[in-house]
């Protein structure tokens, strides 16, 4: 009975497209699943892949050049994972606006023909997981999968209910082969509140010995609003749109700008709350406020670096995810590596 039992919880195989700085991978990796194939077209993203992951086979192209042909380790993998770049909102009625990012998700859905994975999941915007708005393009990928032999879910995730100090919403669509999809349940939200941004960035604030870190951290008191990583082509490095700017300034932080180092002993800080004296965030620490590990490293310039954090999936609700597709496959839980 030990025997059968070990068994059933050993490591799954998937392929991870549109990779990115490797969140989802790293959750999923933590859940069992260790990726045969990563993919992504941006240099810089492989490259982070890579420095982190010696050992994970990465490939820089594009998805809608990948030919599974000619990559035959993916076929019959238990899991492809997609964490796709986000479909613009307006795409429900304007479907030019989103044409790139529709065709990401058409050619995802078609190299189920060439890999027959046992489990689909894309990860995207919320609104496409449940707006009526979106309802056409949900019924194109739906009937795709169907005549695939794949029965489906959609819904709704926030990072936050999974250990991210975030308030992060994102679409899911898992599919799965046959009637395996009455066994999968979409993960539960942790009980308790959740990880406020001071909980979560008090220590690394009072790292160099800035004597105000205890006071920000008090009174950084709730999640952060989304981070967003912006467009690749202009731009430097922000936390967000006017919106989150504002509520990034309630906590007394410059969401305008990420700063090259932590505060120090000499840095002041104004905590009234019209106060124009604001700390900004380190790469290092937007990273903190999207689940990842502190070891894991980005590759490029600064820009660059926040670009990958803030486009990335949490690694926590990549692990959620896994866990949840793993039992509806008829395997336990993984137990971690020491050190995760």
């Amino acid at each position: 009975m030990v025997i059968m039992e070990e068994s059933r919880r050993e490591r799954l195989t998937c392929l991870a497209v549109c990779a990115g700085a490797g969140g989802l991978a790293l959750g999923l990796e933590q859940a069992g699943f260790d990726p045969v194939l990563l993919l992504d077209n941006r240099p810089v993203a492989c490259e982070t892949l890579r420095l982190n992951r010696p050992g994970w086979n990465v490939l820089e192209t594009d998805l809608l050049d990948f030919d599974p042909e000619e990559h035959r380790e993916v076929y019959d993998v238990d899991l492809l994972a997609a964490g796709l770049p986000r479909v613009k909102a307006s795409a429900a009625v304007r479907r030019e606006d989103s044409d790139e990012e529709l065709r990401l998700i058409e050619a995802t859905v078609m190299l189920m023909h060439g890999v027959q994975p046992r489990a689909l999941l894309v990860e995207n915007l919320a609104e496409l997981a449940v707006k009526p708005a979106y309802e056409p393009i949900r019924s194109e990928i739906e009937a795709e999968l169907a005549h695939l032999g794949y029965r489906h879910r959609w819904f709704v995730v926030n990072a936050m209910e999974h250990g991210v100090p975030q308030d992060r919403k994102q679409g899911v669509l898992v599919a799965l082969k046959g009637d395996a999809v009455h066994d999968f349940v979409p993960p539960v939200p942790d009980v308790g509140p959740p990880l406020t941004v001071g909980e979560a960035l008090g220590p690394s604030m009072a790292a160099k010995g800035w004597p105000h870190a205890a006071a920000w951290a008090a009174q950084a008191d709730r999640v952060a609003p989304t981070l967003v990583g912006g467009s690749w082509n202009r731009g430097g490095p922000d936390l967000g749109m006017s919106g989150s700017k504002r509520s990034w300034a309630r906590m007394r932080v410059n969401g305008g700008t990420v700063a090259n180092d932590v505060p120090g002993p000499e840095d002041s800080w104004d905590p009234a709350p019209d106060g124009t004296d604001m700390v900004k965030l380190t790469v290092e620490q937007t990273a903190r406020l999207q689940g990842f590990p502190d070891d894991w490293s980005f590759a490029g310039t600064k820009t660059f670096r926040y670009r990958q954090v803030g486009h990335a999936t949490p690694p926590p609700v990549g692990r959620a995810l896994g866990l949840a597709i793993r039992a509806a496959l008829g395997h336990p839980a993984p137990a971690l590596p020491s050190g995760w």
